[in-house]
């Protein structure tokens, strides 16, 4: 590290959060920063995750059936409980090892774990009653074991809650990140490190493409990969040791497959963990299975087409919920409407041509945020550097109450005018202009794809934090990934991700 953990960590919260794991505080805590580093590095991304992730689930399962013990069953003790407070830990722990909740995740989002954690919970507590009965014990009454499952969940949430913080935190502080090797230095390769070195949230940190014979792909910021290459196939082996790698990822290299089965199961043998990006990614989603033809693996991926009765469906949910927020949104629509009429002249709506599904173009409709007239950006300088039209383009003519309406998501309150009237969905991929749409088809790769569904006033993209002037080409491989892995569940936990994160500069 070439600055110091107190300057890195220039907020309160922050410095309390990782004092707490040996970092330096002012001269408060004194741990020699090599040891504070590794001690950072081993519990939140080495061998001590699953230790901690563990003795933290194990803490919260006793003291959420303590605590249900203590307030619900006043005429016997803890100790007459030692069989419930000594299996539900213990199981509880169990069957998250076994469901696979202690694997270090690439970035852990709290929805992805928490429905899992919910079942798990439930399923020792259950077995925790069937094990009681089996060896005797005096079993508690219902609103005892409910009480005690609640707290335990309780317990964990918040225990691997702030677990997971700590680890996000520490990431994108560049304290821990797993050192990894990237086979292939190709379009797919580069990309992939570019990716990695702009996103230490991810917790991998390239340290060297590795190519016989690596293409060339031009010297551009935007092509040019992030890290150097360090050598051949035949020197992964000497690089792993010479660098500390612990993870490699196989993006398509220009050797022979032949040539890459012998060097992943080398690589498997020294305990460096293998990832692979799959030929024909853009294809895959979440809704394979795999059957064999003898001892060769078949996976079929199953698709839901936008023409499908699912997202007809997902359609005439989207107008009755936006009708039903209509009604809920009015009264802050009127002020925001009566603010912005009495603060500057003009109208109250804005309305702007952009293309929706099958290239259909409507008009969609915001709330007035800036001042009309002024300078507008005539030369977009952004998208010569692969970033995405939106935000403030031009001069900053937005209002006082335009800059907080922005920054809240209030100025996109009326699109659910547009959702009722079937020009757009709840969630999907934002809608452009008809100029940029046009340009974008010729120079980004799928951007087509994207408006074979109905755009959305949110998506994936955006709660991803791809708003405003952003990766452009990020946006689009998130808004084509939404399409092919569209579910009602994956709507949903958009849904949940855009209210519990605050807008910010949207377009």
């Amino acid at each position: 590290m070439t600055r110091s953990a107190e300057t890195v960590l220039d907020t309160s919260g922050e410095r309390v959060a990782l004092s707490a794991l040996g970092v330096s505080l002012g001269g408060r805590v004194k741990v020699p920063a090599a040891q504070r580093n590794r001690l950072i590095n081993w519990a939140l991304d080495g061998s001590g995750w699953v230790p901690l992730v563990a003795s933290i689930d194990g803490v919260g399962a006793a003291a959420g059936t303590a605590l249900a013990t203590v307030a619900y069953s006043h005429h016997t003790g803890l100790s007459h409980r030692w069989v419930e407070l000594l299996l539900m830990p213990v199981l509880t722990v169990s069957i998250f090892y076994l469901r696979g909740l202690y694997r270090i995740r690439i970035r852990p989002l709290l929805l992805d774990w928490l429905l899992p954690t919910v079942g798990a919970t439930a399923l020792a507590a259950l077995a925790v009653i069937a094990l009681s009965e089996v060896v005797g014990a005096a079993l508690p009454t219902e609103r005892v074991w409910l009480s005690a499952w609640a707290y335990a969940l309780l317990f964990v949430v918040l225990g691997r809650s702030l677990l997971f913080y700590l680890q996000g935190l520490a990431r994108k502080r560049r304290l821990v990140g797993r050192p990894v090797l990237i086979v292939g230095a190709g379009q797919v390769g580069s990309q992939l490190a570019r990716r990695l070195e702009a996103r230490p949230e991810y917790g991998l940190r390239p340290v060297g493409l590795i190519d016989d014979d690596p293409p060339d792909l031009g010297r551009s910021p935007e092509r040019y990969p992030a890290v150097p290459v360090v050598g051949g196939i035949d020197e992964v082996e000497e690089v792993i040791r010479r660098t500390g790698v612990r993870h490699l990822i196989v993006a398509f290299p220009t050797v022979a497959d032949s040539r890459l089965s012998p060097l992943i199961q080398r690589c498997q043998e020294l305990g460096v963990e293998v990832t692979v990006v799959p030929r024909m990614f853009d294809w895959l989603n979440n809704r394979i299975s795999y059957e064999a033809v003898g001892g060769l693996p078949l996976l079929t991926c199953h698709v839901v087409a936008p023409s499908s009765r699912k997202f007809a469906l997902k359609y005439a949910l989207d107008r009755l919920a936006a009708a039903l927020l209509l009604l809920l949104s009015a009264p802050v629509m009127a002020v925001v409407a009566i603010l912005i009429k009495v603060t500057s002249p003009g109208p109250v709506i804005y309305r702007q041509l952009r293309v929706g599904h099958d290239g259909k173009t409507f008009y969609l409709l915001k709330f007035r945020s800036m001042r009309e007239g002024g300078e507008t950006a005539k030369h977009h300088h952004w998208l010569r550097r692969g970033l995405a039209p939106g935000g403030v383009e031009g001069e900053d003519r937005r209002t006082a109450i335009g800059k907080i309406i922005r920054r809240t998501g209030l100025d996109e309150l009326p699109q659910l005018f547009n959702v009722v009237k079937g020009e757009m969905s709840l969630i999907g991929p934002r809608p452009e202009r008809p100029e940029f749409v046009e340009l974008f088809k010729e120079e980004i790769n799928r951007y087509g794809d994207r408006l074979r569904v109905k755009s959305g006033i949110t998506g994936l993209a955006q709660v991803c934090g791809l708003r405003g002037q952003t990766s452009l080409q990020e946006r689009v491989e998130l808004d084509n990934y939404y399409i092919s892995h569209w579910s009602f569940g994956l709507d949903l936990k958009i849904l949940l991700m855009t209210f519990a994160t605050p807008f910010q500069g949207v377009e």
